[in-house]
This record gives C-alpha cells, sequence and structure tokens, in this order.
C-alpha cells in the first residue's frame, strides 16, 4: 500500500464544523437567555439584541452569497444588493397585505400608502402576495429572474473584470430611482413599514422574534452548507477554473457562460433569501437598499473576512457590522465611512488574504514548517479548492 496517497479533501473541515456549531449554539442559547432568564440577570440578552444579532445572520447570508460568485467564479458584482432589497420588498409586500384594517386609514385592501397617493385599487403585481407561500416564492423568483436575465446578458456578452461590475452597479442604481417614485406602486422613498402581523403572530413579540432568529441562523447553517456543497463538487472546480483561466475552459469545451449563470443565479436567490428575514427584525423597507454604497460595502465584508473562503465572508459581516453598529451609536457616527474605507485599505494592504484566508495561509506555512503528513496546503479543510482567487480587476 502506498504511503503517498492523496487525501480527498473533505466536504465540511474543520472550520465548516466550527462555524455550524457556534450557529447551532447561538440558535439554542441565545433564546434560553432572552425568555427564561429573568431581566435583571447580567447574562440576559434583551429582546432588541435578539434582533440585532438576527440582522447580522442575515448580513451573513448576504456576504455568503457574494463569496460565492466573487471568491469562486471572479465575478465582482457590485450590485448584490439589489437582490436583496427585491427579497425583501416581497416579503414586505406580503407583511403590509397582513395589516388590513389596522391600518391608520382602515382600508381592508390598500395599503396606507396608497390610500394617502389616492389610489383607487390594487395594482395587479400585489396581487396574491396575501398569501405567505405565494411571497416566499416570490422572494426567490424576483431576485433570480433579474440575476437570470441579466447574467445571461452579460455572461453571453462575454462582459468580465470591471466592465461586468460598473454595469451590475448601474442596475442597481436604475433600480434605486425607480423605486424612489410614487408611482412605482412601492412606497415611493418612505417604502414598507408599520408591519403588524407575520403568519398571524404578532411582529413585535418576544417569541416571533426569537422565531426570527432562529430561522435566520437555520438559513444561515443551509446557505453555507449549500455554498459549500457546490465548491467542493465538479461544478464548483469548474468555477475557480473559469476564474483563474476562462479563456482555457472554454477551450476545453466547457460552456463557462452556463456555469457562470447558475452561480450568479443561486447567489441572487441566497440574497433574496437575505432580504426576506431581514425585513420582519428590522421593521422597514425603503428604496435606500438599492444604494451601491450598500452593495460596495458588502465587498468589504467579504474582503476582511476572507474572500473564497465562505466562514471568512459570514465573519466579516458579523465584525464589520458590529463595528458600525458601536461607532455609529456615538460621536464618531459621522466618521463612520471614513473607518470603513480606512478599514478596507488596511486590509488590501496588510490582510489581503483577509482574516480567515491569512489563518489558513499560516496554518498551511505551519504544516509545512512541522513537515505533518497528511493534506496538503491546497486541500486543508475550509480553504478554497484549487487555486487562490487572483486580485479582483
Amino acid at each position: 500500500m502506498s504511503t503517498t496517497q492523496t487525501r480527498q479533501p473533505a466536504l465540511l473541515g474543520t472550520s465548516g464544523l466550527v462555524f455550524l456549531g457556534v450557529l447551532v449554539a447561538a440558535a439554542v442559547l441565545v433564546p434560553i437567555l432572552n425568555l427564561a432568564i429573568s431581566p435583571d440577570s447580567a447574562v440576559h440578552v434583551p429582546t432588541y439584541v435578539v434582533s440585532l444579532l438576527g440582522k447580522y445572520l442575515t448580513y451573513a447570508l448576504l456576504a455568503l452569497s457574494v463569496d460565492l460568485i466573487w471568491g469562486y467564479v471572479g465575478i465582482l458584482s457590485l450590485g448584490q444588493g439589489a437582490f436583496f432589497a427585491l427579497g425583501g420588498y416581497a416579503m414586505g409586500m406580503y407583511l403590509m397585505r397582513q395589516i388590513g384594517t389596522r391600518g391608520v386609514y382602515g382600508d381592508p385592501v390598500l395599503p396606507d400608502f396608497m390610500v394617502f397617493l389616492n389610489w383607487k385599487e390594487l395594482p395587479w403585481f400585489w396581487y396574491g402576495f396575501d398569501w405567505f407561500p405565494f411571497a416566499a416564492l416570490m422572494v426567490l423568483l424576483a431576485p433570480g429572474i433579474l440575476a437570470l436575465v441579466f447574467g445571461w446578458f452579460a455572461f453571453r456578452s462575454r462582459v468580465t473584470g470591471v466592465y461586468l461590475s460598473i454595469i451590475t452597479q448601474a442596475m442597481t442604481f436604475a433600480l434605486l430611482l425607480a423605486f424612489f417614485r410614487n408611482d412605482m406602486g412601492f412606497g415611493g422613498n418612505n417604502g414598507l413599514t408599520d408591519f403588524k402581523d407575520i403568519l398571524g403572530f404578532n411582529i413585535q413579540s418576544d417569541g416571533t422574534r426569537i422565531v426570527l432568529f432562529v430561522l435566520s441562523a437555520l438559513a444561515l447553517g443551509l446557505g453555507y452548507l449549500l455554498c459549500r456543497f457546490l465548491v467542493r463538487s465538479h461544478f464548483g472546480k469548474v468555477l475557480v477554473a473559469i476564474r483563474d483561466a476562462e479563456t482555457r475552459v472554454r477551450f476545453t469545451g466547457y460552456r463557462a457562460e452556463n456555469y457562470k449563470l447558475v452561480a450568479f443565479v443561486a447567489s441572487a436567490m441566497l440574497a433574496g433569501i437575505a432580504g426576506a428575514l431581514y425585513v420582519p427584525q428590522v421593521g422597514i423597507i425603503n428604496p435606500s437598499e438599492f444604494s451601491p454604497a450598500n452593495s460596495i460595502e458588502i465587498i468589504v465584508w467579504v474582503a476582511v473576512g476572507g474572500r473564497g473562503t465562505l466562514v471568512g465572508a459570514a465573519l466579516g459581516a458579523v465584525l464589520v457590522n458590529y463595528a458600525k453598529t458601536y461607532f455609529t451609536s456615538g460621536m464618531l457616527a459621522p466618521y463612520w465611512l471614513f473607518m470603513l474605507g480606512g478599514l478596507f485599505v488596511a486590509v488590501t494592504l496588510f490582510l489581503p488574504k483577509g482574516i480567515v484566508g491569512t489563518f489558513y495561509e499560516w496554518r498551511a506555512r505551519r504544516r509545512e514548517r512541522d513537515d505533518i503528513p497528511g493534506e496538503s496546503p491546497g486541500e486543508l479543510p475550509g480553504e478554497p479548492p484549487l487555486a487562490e482567487p487572483k486580485p479582483a480587476a
């Protein structure tokens, strides 16, 4: 028997198991510390903190969707916020239909903003949103169809690099301008808010907030498993090959545009799910979510955590947004964008592979130095398959 066998990379490495373990622990401990511990206790978790943590988890899922296409396919999308916002609007429309006569104007059919704007009847594209399964389907289809149409034209036209980034940002800005219009039927610049119930449960109650938090943790865990499965499969290896040498992949007979399109649509749907979970926990969705600056901020999350690592993307989203919450709650609030820009520059200069990517590199070098037999550096659990990401154009 040969002593130089090549060990196959595991579907879940050490980092993946730790990540899922932390999610499970959070999904169990946070509800207990909120519901079963007295508010006077030092370990009690207030409901507003539960909602804040749930928001962080939805951001982590959004970052995961970006890392899938940026870290493993090389698509630097500056329009991921559009897919996030579309999923959020689909959920917001369902929540608005649940208000009924409890609105300010008491109209059983029309949301308050439509009554205020003197709309006479419900627009056709609002039909069906009083039924949760339809709304849940639209959470996936709205961003998925947009990504399918956009990607079909972009990838078949072989638009790549900075040009693709620019047109994704242009798409997001166009949607921002459209949703700001009152005659679009989505609430204009105020958006959708004043939600009451979700599936018949009071959206402000502690129990509902806990359930939304647990669902966010579950969605993040399942999203990670899906992305991990994709990037470790043959499909994922082709994606990485496209990222590193798309022309060579085409010469071998693969339809690179089809692989990129599938990954792009899957990423958009994950972002839509994140948006749908975000809205009931935050209580509002408005056109500012389409802002190109938001999509750029997502890129910073992934870069800080570690592009092409999945776990790093989620970690970066939580860390950066925690820092944002901390610094914007005091006198430093006007300077947050400068701090965010400085953080991105610092990471680019000193941690180009992000926090998790740098840790993987350090671990690989240590194993090489200690000459420990086993997995090769490129097959360490949790590392991106095959080659490491090239710098984005």
